[in-house]
């Protein structure tokens, strides 16, 4: 392997200089007119992977974005397989939005590179790509290795687990690795055990058959905005405890052993006011800010509307109003189940005076991975080679979808190996990734492959 630390050496300015390409292909899985750039960055990875020495490259069609597979099975007989999985699409992003520089045309500032998607997960699944190649052109990988990049993961990986039961034999291996995380600081790697789920929802209320004239109905007319607002205070109580019946019933509560190791990544709260710009935490008051974002669950008003919004006014009585409601989920909690309950107490205490509807989207179950597996000790090793320093563990606040379908389809052990940062602003302005830690994650993902392979 030392062939291929040292292609990656000589050949680290062509990476940079591709990554710079792939990240200027906007591919925002979220809005329709960008439809043709999702397919574009799915056919740029394709075209990547073939020139790298892949020996098979499909991209399969959905009823949606478009997934990419790839594999190099020419390792020794017996050889692990090693799936690797990523997402090419990005979120949203415009200068507006507060961005210094152009989202999509990156930027190297004080050695990070600012682009939407660079550290999610354009950057961190091309680092696998490279070490890819640089394994291909040094002999050939310990490992056979399958690749797996989707185009929906930031709208619910939504036809992805469809994807997977039906490609089971396809997708077979031995371990799942995934970067698509962070680390605390540039010099401490971590492995993530826990992945929160997800489930989102839509809530609407409707009053008045049309606007009304507020002079002529104000008062008489519970106004649609207001009656929303009141529905949305009743969710959490004073101290930020969710409030729905029932919503914290199975949660698994932390070991003490648990919250030392969680420790470990703890923010420091002058860190955490400047990350996030807020003037103190806001949360549950016994936990810490490190387990109210990995360890809790959450309940969380994403988008509200209602009424006139634009410049000058319109005193009117709206019609309706809405809200979108996102809830994180921890080990244990199913989502179906939490999207009944929050139905239920919202229709419970929306006032008659208004009609309500709540919509529970899909959603994903959390996701927990063991420690202790080879795999596992393997990537403790590679770290250690990689980053020169034994990793922590991790929860993780974020959701990947396809976590618990490699876990429950695939029966595979999988590997959150994240080359990022916990500050380096995913679906944020801003956003980027530290190419030093770009350089160090190729080669860590082939020191992988070579402590996979030793284990077996």
């Amino acid at each position: 392997m030392s062939q291929a630390h040292a292609y990656v050496r000589n050949y680290f300015g062509r990476f940079r200089e591709q990554l710079d390409d792939l990240l200027r292909i906007p591919s925002v899985s979220t809005a329709l007119e960008h439809v043709g750039d999702v397919q574009q960055a799915a056919d740029w990875l394709a075209d990547d992977l073939r020139q790298m020495g892949m020996t098979r490259v499909e991209t399969f069609a959905t009823s949606g974005h478009p997934i990419v597979y790839a594999e190099w099975l020419g390792a020794r007989p017996g050889a692990p397989t090693v799936l690797i999985y990523g997402h090419y699409d990005v979120q949203p992003a415009v200068l507006s939005d507060g961005w210094r520089s152009d989202p999509f045309e990156p930027t190297e500032r004080e050695g990070f590179l600012y682009a939407r998607g660079a550290s999610d997960d354009k950057g961190q699944i091309f680092a696998h790509l490279k070490a890819a190649e640089a394994m291909l052109a040094s002999g050939g990988p310990p490992v056979n290795l399958k690749f797996l990049i989707e185009g929906e993961e930031e709208i619910g990986s939504v036809h992805l687990g469809d994807f997977v039961k039906a490609n089971r034999d396809l997708l077979r291996a031995d371990v799942c690795v995934i970067s698509d995380s962070g680390m605390p600081t540039p010099d401490q790697p971590s492995l993530v055990y826990a992945l929160r789920g997800l489930v989102t929802m839509e809530v609407e209320v409707h009053g008045p058959a049309v606007d009304l004239h507020s002079g002529t109905y104000g008062g008489a007319v519970h106004n649609p905005a207001q009656a929303i607002a009141e529905i949305i205070a009743k969710l959490h109580d004073e101290t930020g405890r969710i409030a729905v019946p029932g919503f914290y019933n199975d949660v698994l509560p932390l070991t003490d052993d648990e919250r030392a190791e969680l420790r470990r990544s703890a923010w420091n709260l002058e860190d955490w006011k400047k990350v996030t710009g807020a003037t103190q935490p806001w949360g549950e008051p016994e936990f810490a800010i490190h387990e109210r974002t990995g360890a809790r669950p959450t309940l969380e008003i994403n988008g509200i509307a209602g009424g006139y919004y634009e410049h000058g006014f319109k005193t009117v009585l709206p019609a309706r109003a809405w809200a979108k409601i996102s809830c994180r989920l921890v080990a244990n909690q199913d989502p179906d189940r939490i999207g009944k309950l929050v139905e239920a107490f919202i229709l419970s205490v929306a006032p008659p005076t208004v009609r309500c509807e709540v919509r529970v989207k899909r959603g994903a179950p959390p996701a927990f991975v063991d420690i202790n597996t080879p795999a596992m000790k393997a990537a403790i090793r590679a770290y250690e080679k990689g980053w020169g320093r034994k990793p922590i563990f991790m929860r993780e606040g974020g959701s990947i979808p396809v976590v618990a379908d490699f876990q429950k389809e695939l029966h595979l052990p999988v590997i959150l190996m994240g080359f990022g940062l916990n500050d380096d602003g995913a679906h944020s302005p801003d956003e980027h990734f530290s190419i030093e830690m770009f350089r160090k994650g190729i080669d860590t993902a082939i020191y992988f492959c070579e402590e996979i392979s030793a284990s077996v």
